[in-house]
Order: structure tokens, then sequence, then C-alpha cells
């Protein structure tokens, strides 16, 4: 059974120059942490020029689409018709990525096959969970 669904998709980087870039983006999801997603871009598209990942929630991602989403250092709102909008806030700046709101659906229904919005919480493993939080502690 796929327990990690992976996707490579196209985004456009909005950059403040009035260039927009077009980058790789890997879209990723894993059973094992069923509440969040994964959006890693490559190295020439970050200031660090090493591969930067962002995880959020699933529940956002799929909310974003449709109405804005997010109040924290990620948020997802819909931009015109078909696409969408991520916003990445951080110390060092703020990118902004626009998106094709089919490929962040078509992402989405692949990870609802592996596990159904809604049943997130049958996915946890909360004595594993525990286990590691209490790890290092005396």
């Amino acid at each position: 059974m796929i327990t990690v669904i992976e996707q490579a998709v196209q985004a456009r980087l909005v950059a403040t120059a009035p260039k927009v870039e077009s980058v790789p983006v890997t879209l990723c999801y894993d059973r094992s942490d069923p509440f969040a997603v994964r959006m890693a871009f490559p190295a020439p598209a970050t200031l660090e020029g090493i591969e930067v990942s962002w995880t959020f929630g699933r529940e956002l991602l799929e909310t974003g689409i449709d109405e804005p989403a997010g109040l924290g250092d990620v948020r997802v709102r819909p931009y015109g018709a078909g696409r969408t909008v991520i916003e990445f806030h951080a110390p060092e700046g703020m990118a902004i990525v626009l998106m094709d709101t089919a490929d962040l659906e078509g992402f989405l229904e692949r990870v609802a096959a592996v596990v159904p919005a809604g049943m997130e919480h049958l996915y946890v493993d909360m004595d594993a969970d525990l286990a590691e939080l209490l790890r290092d502690t005396p």
C-alpha cells in the first residue's frame, strides 16, 4: 500500500522585481504524519542555495484553494481563475508562490486516497509520538 506521495509541479515564484520565475516544486505527503504536507524548493530557487522545505497543515492547503486560510508563517488563498497563492513568511522575508489550482487539487485527491480527509487521527501513532517526545527526558 502506498504511504508516501510525491508530486512534482511547476510553481511561479513572484519576486519583488517585475519578473516571475518558474521553478519546479515537490509536494509530499507521508501517511505517518497525516495532518501535514511538505513543499520542497530546489536549491537554485532559494536564497541560501540549498533545498528548502516548508511543512504545513493539509487542511490549510485544502481550505486555501477555495478561500483565504492561514494567519501564521504559511498562508494560502485563491488567485483568479485556476490559480492559488501560497505565501511563506520567515524572519528573512516573504516568498509568494503561484500554483495551478488543478495541480494542488490533483495532489490532494491522491492524498485523500491514502488517508481520507477527517480520518487522519486513525493514522497517528500516539505511543510512538509520546515515546519520541520523552526519549531525551531524564
